[in-house]
């Protein structure tokens, strides 16, 4: 059982002239009003002399926590913000945007729970105490009209700290989540007055040409455009990919398609896609398909820049029969994936972006989570184990409720680095065992490194 211990805002520590006028999203950005918040966070040892010292050193850490996120903020000040609307009724439309004046700012939880990090990192399934590691359980975006865009919890164990934001994903996509992240631990480790970041985050919005920066929706109610979703009973497990066997897949689906194209990152999705079709017991001739989130980012001629604040991503796809996916092998499935990725260029992502000028439509979890599909989410490119707030890497990446579905496979970084990969897959309990005695794939899979032995 978590128990709140307190609860405050966090503003920026200087208040930006650009925060005192309304801060209008892009068609990316309000695609997204329906999903959930992103909800990742990383669990950190307490070293042995910290566990019995009164509470010394959580009341040092807090202190910190607050004052370097009331920095960061300073660069990041849309997420101290709420969304507001302003309703057109005689025209049948809105227009939703970030108000950063009205705002009491970020919400900073610190809350306390009677466990071990052995509690979270020992159980095969991942322990549903890990959802109260965050805030807005269930949220989803449009929530941010009278919830926080952007809420800590800093969740105390016996002998570690578990640091879990919730943050609105009309405000970020996944890049820009850890972006703040990252530039949120550069500050605490600098411990100065110096306000300056490495990546200073570029906050004008992307439009099309011709187009911005106010987007009115074709809507006046929420009810037209919002729902709710509520996911099936779940297994939440950690696949671990060492780099050597991320190596090997790579190399085996190259080989087979006999070329030198496909990257690692589609090999093991392919492998996914693959196992999970096989599992799941589906008819030979049922039409599949593989997602997969991609940053338009680099799509984009001019590219925009990774440091690009806000969401900038779209779901691609591989799509064929059941039977064909398994007769074939993984380098024909990986293919499917590598021509779904080359094929998302700047004509397909501009002219996407026109359609949706006109015709705008917000996307609703139920429809986007097809159960006979696969999802691959997140990266391993993030740079999740380099946030430390004094207190060393972080243990393992964990997260809340948020976009949990039939088929969701979440990629991040290795603990150990060098290119290896850990999956966070959600599948039914019954597919989850039948996947766990599929050959192909506990072959790629590798014991995980586990940072308490």
């Amino acid at each position: 059982m978590i128990h709140c211990i307190s609860e405050c805002f966090i503003k920026p520590h200087t208040i930006p002239e650009q925060s005192k006028h309304p801060y209008y999203l892009g068609p990316w950005d309000l695609a997204m009003l329906s999903k959930h918040y992103i909800q990742k966070g990383l669990l950190y040892a307490k070293s042995p002399a910290t566990v019995d010292d009164g509470g010394r050193f959580m009341d040092d850490l807090l202190k910190k926590l607050k004052r370097s996120l009331s920095v960061v903020l300073v660069h990041f000040f849309p997420l101290a913000g709420r969304l507001a609307t302003i309703s057109y009724e005689d025209e049948g439309s809105s227009l939703v945007y970030v108000d950063c004046k009205n705002s009491p700012g970020v919400k900073f939880i610190h809350a306390r729970v009677d466990m071990s990090s052995s509690d979270i990192l020992s159980p095969s399934d991942v322990p549903l105490i890990v959802e109260s590691f965050f805030d807005h359980d269930r949220a989803v975006n449009h929530d941010g009209h009278s919830r926080p865009l952007l809420s800590v919890q800093v969740t105390e164990l016996v002998d570690a700290v578990f640091i879990g934001c919730s943050a609105n994903h009309t405000i970020v996509d996944g890049t820009s989540y850890w972006h703040f992240f990252n530039m949120w631990s550069e500050i605490f480790e600098a411990e100065d007055d110096n306000i300056s970041i490495s990546r200073p985050p570029i906050l004008q919005r992307w439009f099309p040409e011709g187009h911005g920066p106010i987007l009115k929706l074709p809507f006046t109610d929420p009810d037209q455009f919002i729902s709710r979703f509520e996911a099936p009973q779940l297994s939440k497990k950690y696949f671990h990919f060492s780099s050597e066997s991320v190596v090997a897949l790579k190399a085996k689906a190259n080989t087979e398609y006999e070329t030198d194209k496909i990257s690692s990152f589609q090999s093991l999705s392919a492998l996914m896609w693959r196992c999970i079709a096989r599992v799941r017991g589906l008819p030979p001739d049922q039409t599949i398909s593989c997602m997969m989130t991609i940053n338009n980012r680099s799509r984009l001629e001019p590219p925009l820049s990774e440091n690009y604040f806000g969401n900038s991503i779209e779901t691609i796809r591989g799509v064929t029969t059941v039977k064909e996916l398994l007769e074939n092998n993984l380098g024909w499935a990986a293919w499917k994936l590598h021509e779904a990725v080359v094929n998302h260029t700047d004509n397909v992502v501009r002219d996407g972006v026109k359609k949706w000028m006109e015709c705008p439509l917000i996307y609703q979890i139920a429809e986007i989570f097809d159960p006979l599909s696969v999802m691959i989410g997140s990266s391993p490119r993030f740079n999740k184990y380099g946030n430390v707030f004094g207190m060393g890497k972080a243990l393992c990446l964990r997260s809340g409720y948020a976009h949990k579905f039939d088929g969701t496979v979440m990629c991040y970084p290795g603990y150990e680095g060098g290119g290896s990969i850990e999956l966070e897959l959600c599948l039914p309990p019954a597919v989850m065992s039948a996947l766990e005695a599929d050959q192909e794939f506990m072959d790629a899979v590798t014991v995980s490194f586990n940072p308490l032995h």
